[in-house]
C-alpha cells in the first residue's frame, strides 16, 4: 500500500515564500546591494559627522575629556550663533565668501569660451587641450605656491611687469584691499580648466541634426550658441555651477597656502576661520568652530538645493 506524499510543513512553506519574494524582487534589490558599501561609508563619514557638528555647536568644549572619561563640554544653547553676529572676523570671512562666490562664477563662462575654441579639428589641437587641462591635474598646494611666487614684488612676474613700466610693484598678498582678489584669481586658474573639461564633454554630445536644422533656419553665431548649443549643454552647465559653488564656499587650501588668513584676517573665509577657531591659535573652541561649520553648511545647502530643485523641475517639464 503506497504512502501519501508528505505535506509541506510551516518551515518549508516559509522558506518557499522567502525564496520566492527574493526571486521576484532580485532586480530591485541588486542596485541596492551594490550601493550598500558606498551608502554605509557615506553615512559614517558624511551624514553622522554633520549631525555631530550641529550637536557640538550647542556646547562650549575644548575637545578634551576628564580623567574619568567624562566630557568637559558645557551646554550653551544658541549662544555661539548669537556671538557670531558680533564677531568682526566672522563677518569679514562671510563677506569674503560672498566675494568668492560671485567672482568664482567667472569660471563657468570662461570655461565655456575655451571649450568652444578647443572644439575644432586643427593641427596641434591636442597639445592646446593638454596645456589648458594642465592646471586641473596639479595640486591646489602647487597652485598656491606658484601664484605666491607670481605675486612676489621682488622676483615675481608681477614685479617684473610693474618695473618694466616704471611703476612700483604692489605687494598683492600683503595688501588688505587686494589679497582676496589675488587668491580668487589663483583659484580660478584650475577651476576654469575643470569647467572647460565639462563643456568639452558636453560638446561631444551635441546633436549635429539640431545644428543643421538651426542653420537651415538661419541661426548662426550668437543665435546658434544661445538657442541651439547652450540648451543641449545644460547638464554640463548645471554640474559646472554646482562644483564651482562648492569650490567657492570651501576655498580652504588656497587660503592656507598663500596667506593663512592674513594680513590681519582680511583674506579669511569661513572654512579657514572655522579651522583657526577649532584647531589653531584661538584656543580649541570646538563648539564655536562647529557653529561656523553649520553656517557654512547651511549656505551651501541652500545653493545646492536650489540647483537640484531647478534641475528636477526642468527634467519634469521635459
Amino acid at each position: 500500500m503506497s504512502e501519501a506524499p508528505a505535506q509541506p510543513g510551516p518551515a518549508m512553506a516559509m522558506r518557499t515564500v522567502q525564496h520566492s519574494w527574493f526571486h521576484r524582487n532580485r532586480i530591485k534589490l541588486a542596485p541596492w546591494l551594490f550601493l550598500a558599501p558606498a551608502l554605509i561609508f557615506f553615512a559614517i563619514y558624511v551624514v553622522i559627522p554633520i549631525f555631530q557638528s550641529i550637536w557640538i555647536s550647542f556646547y562650549e568644549w575644548d575637545g578634551l575629556y576628564n580623567a574619568d572619561g567624562s566630557t568637559r563640554a558645557t551646554w550653551v544653547g544658541v549662544q555661539h550663533y548669537i556671538d557670531l553676529m558680533d564677531d568682526d572676523r566672522f563677518m569679514t570671512s562671510l563677506k569674503n565668501n560672498v566675494l568668492w562666490l560671485v567672482l568664482f562664477m567667472l569660471a563657468v563662462p570662461i570655461g565655456l569660451g575655451i571649450a568652444l575654441f578647443l572644439n575644432q579639428t586643427v593641427t596641434g589641437i591636442r597639445l592646446y587641450k593638454s596645456l589648458f587641462f594642465f592646471p586641473f591635474v596639479i595640486s591646489q598646494v602647487v597652485v598656491g605656491l606658484i601664484f605666491s611666487w607670481f605675486y612676489n614684488p621682488n622676483f615675481g612676474v608681477v614685479g617684473f611687469v610693474w618695473e618694466f613700466f616704471g611703476a612700483t610693484p604692489p605687494a598683492i598678498l600683503a595688501d588688505e584691499d587686494l589679497v582676496t582678489y589675488g587668491i580668487i584669481a589663483a583659484g580660478l586658474w584650475p577651476q576654469i580648466a575643470y569647467c572647460m573639461i565639462l563643456y568639452l564633454t558636453g560638446l561631444n554630445n551635441v546633436s549635429p541634426d539640431q545644428i543643421e536644422a538651426g542653420r537651415l533656419d538661419g541661426a548662426k553665431g550668437w543665435k546658434m550658441l544661445w538657442h541651439v548649443i547652450l540648451p543641449q549643454l545644460w547638464p554640463a552647465t548645471f554640474l559646472a555651477i554646482v562644483v564651482t559653488v562648492i569650490g567657492a564656499l570651501r576655498s580652504f587650501d588656497m587660503i592656507a597656502i598663500m596667506t593663512q588668513g592674513g594680513p590681519y584676517g582680511s583674506s579669511n573665509v569661513l572654512s579657514y576661520y572655522m579651522y583657526e577657531t577649532a584647531l589653531s591659535e584661538y584656543g580649541y573652541r570646538y563648539g564655536y568652530g562647529s557653529a561656523i561649520a553649520v553656517v557654512l553648511f547651511a549656505i551651501m545647502l541652500i545653493f545646492i538645493s536650489f540647483f537640484l530643485w531647478k534641475m528636477w523641475r526642468d527634467e519634469k517639464g521635459n
